[in-house]
């Protein structure tokens, strides 16, 4: 039956952002052992009705949480993704074809994460390998919306988004190889940043990818606590080769040229519900109402069905890599028969297609240099984050066929993969309600290195459209 799933409480967390209960450890209003307890406390009451949590390390914060804390964020309760290593605990990567041995040290990832002071209480579901929009997951079971629990968070980063949306943590891991953090962002209502490529510390592995198309992140309730990560991250580890990003405090001064896209026909990879479009005309006409400079194009300037098949086949190497090789990938081998149907299609399409790699390759990295190339003329580009409403539970079952699930994937989210192509960041953040209540998320898209301008132009939208919280709705 549908329900909304609400954490918030009147307890040492109350509504605060991480950036806000930061502050309230740094002040002594509160201490860091109430912040865990008091997150524990809200994981406990929601979890069941959400299945979020895949590992609950409580007893490990709880220590963390005695010990002196350092970092902007320091004390703040966090949940990492499950396809994240973390010393100690096993990464199981939403799958149940193999069992994992505790990880023997941090990710890279991790210990930057760590480094602004957040505190892990446990680690989030994700579907298979994170190569579905949705966690329905034979091993793990359904990750379900706290908006409505008939719906889905969206994926790959389920679990992550569920817990930040109820109001158990203000802000948890979610990493993005074709939209994982900005989907789940639409779906739930959140801020979602996929940062430049190199931005932040990349996963174990991927830069030996002929194109790397894995970024971490985060995912927050409030602009302000995405840029606060992001200050406390390059602390840790800064990419001299971009701009810095420095604390973004405020929205920017200058007004930028916004382009965006007419519908495409029904029916064509790309054309959006009527509930997404409205949402995308209005938001371009708030952008003209605080004076930026908007203007509207045909869609696409490329093939999007060409190139999410193009995408599918590089997925399919990853899934090749996972599925075959993964007694050297993963320190053991998954069994190939328990293998969910999306993953061994993946696989097997790669087979097929082997020899038709390098085009595919070529022309994904083509349309990533076209994209980029708007960039001479325009400084943001908008795009709805998916092209319709949240699904139901069911929608991405993991019992479907490949045929059947990569039909609806590339349906539902033709928008988010050329930016893990080109390397460009883009957000998501909550612009629209759905007539069943439930977040709508729209996509601005900025030049290789320009976080700064997405997050500014985020601050100005949130305050000129404050979006909806649980706790408020």
């Amino acid at each position: 039956m549908a329900k909304l799933v609400n954490a918030f409480s009147d307890d040492a967390l109350g509504t605060l952002d991480a950036v806000g209960v930061a502050a309230a450890i740094a002040s002594g209003k509160i201490s860091a052992t109430e912040a865990v307890e008091a997150a524990i406390q809200r994981a406990e009451k929601v979890n069941g009705e959400l299945n979020a949590i895949v590992y609950k390390t409580y007893d490990m914060a709880r220590d963390k949480a005695k010990s002196k804390l350092t970092g902007a964020l320091a004390g703040v309760p966090t949940f990492i993704k499950d396809n994240e290593p973390v010393k100690g605990i096993p990464t199981q990567l939403g799958t149940g074809a193999f069992k994992s041995k505790p990880a023997k040290k941090n990710g890279k990832y991790v210990d930057q994460l760590l480094s602004t002071g957040l505190n892990m209480i446990g680690k989030t579901t994700l579907p298979e390998f994170g190569f579905i929009c949705s966690t329905e997951n034979p091993k793990w079971g359904i990750t379900r919306s706290p908006w409505d629990t008939d719906y889905t968070t969206g994926g790959s980063s389920s679990g992550s988004a569920a817990m930040v949306t109820s109001g158990v943590v203000p802000i948890a891991v979610a990493n993005d190889g074709a939209g994982s953090t900005r989907i789940p962002a639409s779906c739930c209502g959140l801020v979602g940043l996929k940062p430049t490529r190199g931005r932040l510390r990349s996963p174990e592995g991927t830069d030996i990818l002929p194109i790397n198309i894995v970024y971490e992140g985060v995912l927050t309730r409030s602009v302000r606590d995405t840029a606060a990560f992001y200050a406390a991250a390059e602390k840790h580890y800064r990419n001299a080769a971009l701009p810095e990003m420095g604390n973004i405090t405020h929205a920017g001064q200058k007004r930028l040229k916004v382009v965006f896209f007419e519908n495409l026909a029904e029916g064509k990879p790309g054309h959006q519900d009527e509930a997404t479009h409205t949402t995308l005309v209005d938001t371009a006409k708030l952008l003209s109402s605080l004076g930026h400079e908007v203007e509207q194009l045909p869609f696409p300037p490329f093939d999007i069905g060409e190139l999410s098949a193009d995408f599918l086949n590089y997925y399919g190497m990853l899934a090749f890599a996972l599925s075959s090789l993964g007694g050297l990938l993963l320190d053991s081998k998954p069994d190939r028969s328990q293998l969910e149907p999306f993953t061994i299609g993946l696989s097997d399409q790669f087979k097929r297609n082997f020899w038709g790699m390098r085009r595919s390759l070529k022309r994904l990295q083509a349309a990533g240099r076209m994209m980029e190339g708007f960039f001479d003329k325009y400084d943001i580009i908008l795009t709805p984050v998916v092209a319709h409403t949240v699904p139901r539970i069911g929608h991405f079952s993991a019992d479907l066929s490949y045929p059947e699930i990569s039909k609806k994937a590339i349906d539902f989210a033709p928008f988010t993969g050329m930016q893990n192509i080109s390397g460009s960041p883009a957000i998501s953040i909550p612009s629209g309600t759905s007539a069943d209540g439930l977040p709508i998320g729209m996509h601005f898209i900025a030049p290789f290195g320009h976080e700064r301008r997405l997050l500014e132009l985020a601050y100005e939208l949130e305050l000129a459209k404050p979006w909806r919280f649980i706790y408020n709705s």
